[in-house]
Formats: C-alpha cells, structure tokens, sequence
C-alpha cells in the first residue's frame, strides 16, 4: 500500500493536505472586487484558466497583476500567441519594463504549449500569458506541474466555451462585457468555492471605456413638462 502511494506522490497524483495549505499564495491584481472574491488576488503560481470573449477588456483586468509581479521579479514577463500585436507604448504607460518582456509567436497550438511548457519550468520567467483555443487535461496537468516547478503564473486565456470536464488548474475563471467593466464568474478556486457573477468596475482606471452611471435624479422630459406645467 504504501509503495503504491509512494509512486502516486512521485507521479503527483496525490499530495498531503499539509503541501495544500502553504501554496496558497496570492499577489493583488489591481482590482479590489476581484482580490475580494480571490482571498487576496491571483494564484502566485499554477496555471489560471480563463475563458473570455476578445477584446472586451481581458488583458486590462490581467495587466496590472503582471506589472506587480514585475516590479517584485528579476524575471522575465512572456507573451505568448496574442491574437494581435501587443501596443508597447501602452505597456511602457502601465509601468511595464519593455526590456524584460518576451514575446512569441509560435506557428501553431502545439508550439505554442511547448513554448509555454518551457518558459515555465525555465526558472527564468514569473508570468507567463497564453492565448489558446482550449487545454485537454494532460495539457493542463504538464502547464501545472511546469508552473509549480519553475515557479510561475500561467494565465491561459481561451475563447468563451463550455468546459466540459474540470481541469487540474489553481484557478478557473469566466468573463463576459459590463458597461462598467468586466463581469466575473470564478468557477473553480484551489482551497475556495466558485462564485456569483460579480462586476469588476474599471471605470476609474479606465473612464474613457466604461458608461458613466446615470444619475438617479434626471427625469425624461415627459415627467419635467409634469412637474412644470
């Protein structure tokens, strides 16, 4: 028997509670919503399953964590098959040192997990930010074990579909466009529960790209001729 859960643990299969507990830490995102339903912020390291529609403001929900982890790290940021190319003044303005960012641009869905595998159990990257279509568990499991090896955050952004199995990730979020920025459903926590869809406003960050509140005292121009006449 225990030779069998020897080869488990080898295998990481299976862990002690105890290893649970201490790997549970977080850095802030940037965002007091989100680091509310969190415990704190994102994942320190493992992977972070994403689905989202493109361009509803993902990278802005994202960016400010890895500017963080930057200033914290030695290590190199990496960006991996971006659906477009990623605006460097932008990053520079976020507070991004251009000078440790690596960009790549693999020629497919394999390359670009290789890729990802690599820079992960490097030791030589904190964050690392994946565009793919969608991971099998034996994919999530090697991004994972990668991670936790090299000491790095894998946020994996997909498109929205429905996941039919659960993957072994740290964390597993959905998001979807709000007038005020962006709705967040948690649908998997390591050591948490999921959520309710909550809103992350942006617009203070962010005014240009949000909807102002309206003002519950405006009446329409039916109600103020009333009131007047």
């Amino acid at each position: 028997m225990n030779s069998t859960i020897n080869q488990l643990k080898n295998k990481r299969l299976v862990w002690r509670a105890s290893q649970a507990s201490g790997a549970h830490k977080v850095l802030p995102s940037g965002f007091d919503a989100l680091d509310a339903h969190l415990e704190g912020g994102l994942p320190e390291q493992g992977v972070v399953d994403i689905s989202s529609p493109t361009g509803i403001g993902e990278l802005r929900l994202l960016l400010p964590s890895f500017v963080l982890r930057q200033q914290n790290s030695d290590k190199l940021l990496v960006f991996i098959g971006a659906p477009a190319r990623l605006n460097a003044p932008m990053l520079a303005k976020m507070g991004f040192e251009l000078s440790r960012i690596l960009i790549i641009e693999p020629k497919n869905a394999k390359d670009a997990l290789w890729s990802t595998e690599q820079c992960l159990k490097s030791g030589c990257c904190d964050g690392v930010l994946l565009w793919h279509h969608g991971l099998e568990v034996h994919q999530a499991k090697r991004l994972q074990f990668a991670a936790e090896a090299g000491g790095a955050l894998n946020i994996v952004l997909r498109q929205q579909q429905k996941q039919v199995f659960s993957l072994p990730v740290a964390l597993a979020m959905q998001l979807s466009s709000s007038s005020q920025g962006i709705e967040v459903t948690i649908l998997k926590r390591k050591g948490g529960c999921h959520s309710q869809p909550f809103t992350v406003n942006m617009s203070k960050m962010w005014p240009s790209l949000t909807r102002p509140i309206p003002a519950n005292n405006v009446l329409p121009l039916t109600g103020l001729h009333s009131l007047t006449g």
